[in-house]
């Protein structure tokens, strides 16, 4: 009798919710640690610890049940984890990525450090500690410049593109003075991401490079494959094969781009897990970046990063009000959406909502670019209209 792979996520949110329903397909034992019953992996999950992300506890009990740990998000209490793994606890499993790799990852600074050092390109930056050292960086970066915390930025939050000095204190101080960096500001023409999977053998796969449209900083649109030439699309796939190589990382890192109209690409971030980017695969690849991250973790061998279908446009439903979600005006606009033709909604369960918060996606497949996104700009008006 072959016994079932145990994996434990660290994290109970729509990301774990999306890796549980892989989890089944690939008949893995999935455990999530989750902050509350209203987290939305806790319905779908083969089992439930509960506790915060933070909690290393928690992840201690988590433990007892996986043999290995991967994660959600990056709010993890890496110092924490690591004292759990110097205690050489005997049933402590492998966390992967490491935590080497994540304490790069989901530090700002580190991040661009490691481009630096390593010649992949990215924006000019200075780390920020004190209001001298965030003058210094405004007079030598120009404005505009964008401020960002190291850490626990995301959705926009923690970011603030300023055009002067007064907006720049007055971000320092939103901030509450934290660790930062700026980092001067590239005038895009059109922000790029793509999914890429590294396994535990050093077996890379990259996913179709994606277009990526924001509103107010959080993602609103992912366009699979993005609108540019091959030469661009291989200038993203070379630096995201560099960045997952240099870091030795193994799982899925979601990595955005900025592209400028000289064509010049640049590395904005990365994460360390799955992400918004790569929710398109669920329904527009062979493999999904959710089955993928469980294959990674598994040590089994990566799957077909290939499309099924000539064009995928994801749409992002955020929350338009505030509500306890009894409700039934998400609910009516979900059945509207349904109506469409190869359209497919994923609606998260959240308990309730505000306004930008991500509640669920819609994935459109579709033969030509025009006829997805003549789609997706109709889901847009029923989801946002009054």
């Amino acid at each position: 009798m072959v016994t079932r792979q145990k994996i434990g996520v660290i994290g109970g949110g729509q990301l774990a919710w999306m890796m549980a329903i892989a989890a089944k397909r690939l008949d893995v034992e999935l455990t999530v640690q989750a902050s509350s019953s209203d987290d939305s992996a806790v319905g779908v999950a083969d089992r439930i610890v509960y506790g915060e992300v933070t909690d290393a506890i928690a992840t201690a009990k988590l433990a007892e049940h996986c043999q290995v740990i991967t994660f959600e998000n990056e709010f993890v209490d890496l110092v924490a984890l690591q004292k759990l793994c110097d205690r050489n606890l005997s049933f402590l499993p492998l966390f992967l990525p490491r935590l080497d790799t994540l304490a790069i990852s989901v530090d700002k600074l580190n991040q661009r450090q490691h481009f630096r050092d390593r010649h992949i390109p990215t924006p000019e930056f200075y780390g920020v500690d004190t209001e001298s050292e965030l003058l210094k960086a405004a007079e030598l970066l120009g404005y505009p410049l964008v401020l960002k915390a190291r850490r626990h930025g995301y959705d926009g939050k923690g970011t603030w593109v300023v055009a002067n000095e007064v907006d720049l204190r007055s971000a320092w101080e939103s901030m509450h003075r934290l660790p930062a960096i700026a980092e001067a500001f590239i005038p895009f023409e059109r922000e790029l991401a793509v999914i890429a999977a590294r396994s535990q053998s050093g077996e890379i796969a990259i996913y179709p490079v994606v277009e990526t449209l924001q509103t107010n900083q959080v993602c609103r649109r992912t366009i699979a494959p993005a609108r540019v030439d091959s030469t661009i699309n291989k200038k993203v796939e070379t630096i995201a094969k560099q960045i997952v190589t240099t870091l030795d990382a193994i799982g899925i890192f979601g990595i955005e781009f900025f592209l400028t109209t000289t064509g010049e690409v640049s590395v904005n971030e990365i994460a360390p897990r799955t992400h918004n980017s790569g929710h398109y695969t669920i329904e527009g690849c062979q493999t999904s970046q959710f089955e993928q991250l469980l294959r990674v973790v598994s040590g089994m061998n990566l799957g077909n990063v290939s499309m099924v279908a000539p064009v995928a446009v994801m749409v992002n439903l955020l929350g338009f009000e505030k509500s306890d979600g009894k409700d039934t005006n998400y609910l009516d606009k979900r059945t509207a959406i349904a109506s469409f033709p190869n359209t497919h909604i994923h609606w998260y369960n959240k308990k309730n909502s505000s306004v930008g918060r991500k509640l669920g996606h819609v994935t459109i497949l579709a033969d030509t670019h025009d006829i997805a996104i003549n789609i997706c700009d109709r889901i847009e008006t029923i989801w946002y209209k009054n």
